[in-house]
């Protein structure tokens, strides 16, 4: 922000770097807001969105959400806001006609509908294009944390009914602690971050011009995949996984495989057996994977996702999310299924034995 050369040079820094996160996900330079990453990003646009709206205290979203948003959500409802949470099937998918039938009856009160774009824990799509519609339709404002979409799969926000987009560099090879919210030009947010005029006084604090910058080079790096096929390429490593995994072992389930699903995540129940034991046994031989979000897994607290998708207990008690990336390779894919067939069995043998 100062005046002097040095200052000037990092600023270009920062807005080249704006530029290609703008085009990544096709929306203007002057609609993203940058932050320390999808947490406060998400957090900014529900508080946001609802402080200045004073007169619309009710916020729609569903219990599938990452906690950035449900969590918030609960945190919220002590405060005074009513939260409305929308049903599900039990693939994932929230139940667009009953927030049809919510918004005919409250349209004028809700302040904001929440759905994430894709599930961090399963992988599931829902279609925010069909509830953007719905909210477009009755007035109403909607967000979309997308932190698990950009970067993964192609996006042009302009010519999509979303007012509120929130997501971070980490998911697509960018630093981590910083993240953009989206504000479709013309929609209007109540800072939360107080105290300089950076980012359009949407929200204050000297900037991180490294991150920011590196965010910048994973956008475009990200873009270049995209646009090379790459998520076509990774839906058929994931998809040997979990075919190779459920025919070699049974008694499996991969959860949302009935709905529409990112390519790069996996969520396999073993069942009967713990997600504790099989997570430990697969960090020993070099396999990284989690029992729900990464941010939370070290809880193992059974998964709220996966309750409220109605897994019975012995699948959501053993249910692992892997991830793969961009640069995961066939190899790697030979060598985590041999592992995790070998720990799995081996499990299941003591489990038998005892």
């Amino acid at each position: 922000s100062s005046a002097h050369r040095a200052g000037q040079a990092a600023r270009r820094e920062i807005e080249l770097a704006r530029a290609s996160v703008a085009e990544l996900i096709g929306c203007q330079e002057r609609e993203l807001v940058l932050g320390s990453g999808g947490t406060e990003a998400a957090n900014l646009a529900i508080r946001g969105a609802l402080g200045s709206q004073p007169n619309r205290r009710v916020l729609v979203t569903s219990r599938l959400e990452h906690s950035a948003v449900r969590e918030l959500a609960e945190s919220l409802a002590s405060q005074g806001v009513e939260v409305l949470w929308l049903g599900n099937n039990d693939q994932g998918l929230v139940d667009v006609e009953a927030l049809r039938v919510l918004l005919e009856e409250r349209a004028a009160e809700v302040g904001l509908v929440s759905v994430m774009w894709v599930n961090n824990e399963t992988g599931v799509i829902q279609s925010v294009e069909a509830v953007g519609e719905l909210c477009r339709q009755f007035g109403v404002r909607f967000h979309t944390d997308a932190t698990q979409a950009v970067g993964r799969t192609a996006i042009e926000v302009r010519s999509l009914p979303i007012d509120l987009l929130s997501f971070a560099a980490h998911k697509f090879h960018g630093p981590q602690g910083i993240g953009a919210l989206y504000v479709r030009r013309g929609v209007r947010i109540q800072p939360q971050v107080i105290g300089g005029p950076q980012e359009r006084r949407r929200r204050g604090g000297t900037e991180n011009a490294a991150a920011i910058a590196g965010f910048g080079v994973a956008a475009q790096l990200a873009a270049r995949w995209l646009a090379a096929g790459g998520p076509r390429a990774l839906g058929v490593r994931r998809d040997a996984l979990e075919g190779r995994i459920v025919e070699r072992l049974g008694d499996t389930l991969v959860n949302g495989s009935g709905a529409p699903r990112i390519e790069g995540t996996s969520n396999i129940a073993f069942i009967g057996l713990e997600a504790e034991a099989i997570l430990l046994m697969l960090s020993e031989r070099g396999v990284c994977a989690s029992a729900g979000a990464a941010c939370s897994s070290g809880s193992m607290d059974p998964s709220p996702v996966l309750r409220a998708m109605g897994l019975s207990p012995e699948a959501f008690h053993g249910s692992i999310r892997f991830g793969l990336s961009r640069d995961t390779t066939e190899d790697e894919i030979d060598r985590a299924v041999q592992i995790i067939v070998e720990v799995v069995t081996r499990l299941r043998e003591s489990l038998a034995a005892v």
